[in-house]
C-alpha cells in the first residue's frame, strides 16, 4: 500500500498598493529614519487601503497559490487561514470569507490565532489532515491587516508593523521526495503579556474605557520578546535540522520570520548561514505577522531564486508565545 505524504505545491501573496516608508513616520511619530533602520532593518511598510480588509488581501493571495498549483477550485476540499487581524471578532472566521470570495462552497473552512507563527503552524494541520488521508488539498492563507489594531502614535509598534498576505496550495502526494520533511511547533502561554491585543474579547469587552486606554491596539514589550525570540529560535532551528541530520549549509533558503533584522542575522549567524541563503524581506515589507514567511518565500520564487525541489527552512516566533519551525522542499513549479 502506497503512503500518503503532503508537500508545499504552490505559493501566492499580496501587498498592497500604499507605502508608508520611515520618512513618513518621522512626521507621525517621536523617530528618525536612521533609528528604525537600526534597530529593526526596516525602511518602508505596505498599508491595505481604508476599504481593503484582511481576506481581500487573503483571498488575492490564495488566488495566485491556485492558478500556480493547476488545480481546479473545485478540487480543494479545506480553507485554512491564520489572522490575528481577522475581518471580524470573532465570526464568521476569515478562511469562510476568503472561500466566498473565491467560489469556494461547502468546503470546511476555519482560522487559527498563533500570530506570527501562524502559517507554519498552518502547515502542521495541513500535513495532519492530509497524511491522515482527510483531506487532498488545502489551501492555506496567512493574511494580516496589522494596521488596523497598531497606535501610530506608538513610537515602540508603529515603526514594525506592516499590511500583507501570503498563501499555498498543500497537496497529497505518494512521492516520498516532495513530502514535507518535518515540522516543529510549540507555545508557552506563560509569556502571553509579551505580545497582546487587550480588547475586544471577554477580558475587556467593548466599552468607553478601551476606547479612552487605547486597548484594541497591540502592546509589545519589545526588548522581552527580542531576547527570548533570539533564545529561543537558535534552539528550535539546531533541532530540527539534527533531528533530521540536515547540515546548515546544505540549506539553500533559510526563510526566518521577518521581524527583525537584528534577529534573523543573530539566529543566521548562529547557524553559521551565510547571506545567501538568508531570504531577507523585512525591509520593504516590515513585520506582516502570519503573512511574513508565505510573503517571503512568494519573493524568492518570483524572482527565479526557488526551484523545484529547493530545501526550504521556516523558523518563526510569534505571540502567544509562539513559535515553530518547518523543514520541506519546494514542490511545485519553478517560475
Amino acid at each position: 500500500m502506497s503512503h500518503i505524504y503532503a508537500s508545499f505545491r504552490s505559493i501566492g501573496a499580496y501587498v498592497p498598493e500604499k507605502i508608508l516608508s520611515n520618512a513618513d513616520l518621522e512626521k507621525m511619530v517621536d523617530t528618525t529614519d536612521e533609528w528604525i533602520v537600526k534597530r529593526t532593518g526596516i525602511k518602508e511598510r505596505h498599508i491595505a487601503a481604508q476599504n481593503e480588509v484582511t481576506s481581500d488581501m487573503g483571498a488575492k493571495a490564495a488566488q495566485l497559490a491556485i492558478d500556480r498549483a493547476d488545480i481546479g477550485k473545485e478540487e480543494i476540499d479545506l480553507v485554512l487561514c491564520a489572522t490575528v487581524t481577522p475581518d471580524y471578532f470573532n465570526m464568521p472566521s476569515t478562511a469562510c470569507i476568503i472561500s466566498d470570495k473565491l467560489g469556494i462552497k461547502n468546503v470546511q473552512a476555519f482560522d487559527i490565532s498563533a500570530a506570527c507563527s501562524g502559517f507554519v503552524y498552518l502547515l502542521s494541520v495541513a500535513k495532519a489532515f492530509i497524511e491522515s488521508g482527510m483531506k487532498k488539498n488545502v489551501l492555506i492563507i496567512g493574511a494580516e491587516k496589522f494596521s488596523s489594531i497598531v497606535d501610530y502614535t506608538d513610537r515602540g509598534t508603529c515603526i514594525l508593523f506592516g499590511d500583507g498576505a501570503g498563501a499555498a496550495i498543500i497537496s497529497a502526494t505518494e512521492n516520498k521526495k516532495e513530502a514535507l520533511i518535518d515540522i516543529h511547533a510549540s507555545a508557552d502561554g506563560a509569556y502571553a503579556d509579551f505580545l497582546v491585543t487587550p480588547a475586544p474579547g471577554s477580558v475587556n469587552p467593548v466599552s468607553q474605557k478601551v476606547i479612552d486606554e487605547g486597548l484594541n491596539f497591540v502592546q509589545m514589550k519589545g526588548n522581552e520578546t527580542f531576547k527570548l525570540a533570539v533564545k529561543t529560535l537558535t534552539k528550535d532551528v539546531k533541532e530540527i535540522l539534527a533531528r533530521n541530520e540536515i547540515a546548515s549549509a546544505n540549506i539553500p533558503h533559510f526563510i526566518p520570520h521577518q521581524a527583525n533584522y537584528r534577529i534573523i542575522k543573530a539566529v543566521g549567524d548562529a547557524l553559521k548561514m551565510t547571506e545567501k541563503q538568508v531570504v531577507l524581506t523585512v525591509g520593504k515589507y516590515g513585520n506582516t505577522s502570519a503573512a511574513s514567511i508565505p510573503m517571503a518565500i512568494n519573493d524568492i520564487w518570483e524572482s527565479g531564486r526557488l526551484q523545484n525541489g529547493d530545501l526550504m527552512l521556516l523558523d518563526t516566533f510569534g505571540g502567544g508565545l509562539t513559535w515553530a519551525s518547518a523543514l520541506l522542499p519546494f514542490a511545485g513549479k519553478a517560475k
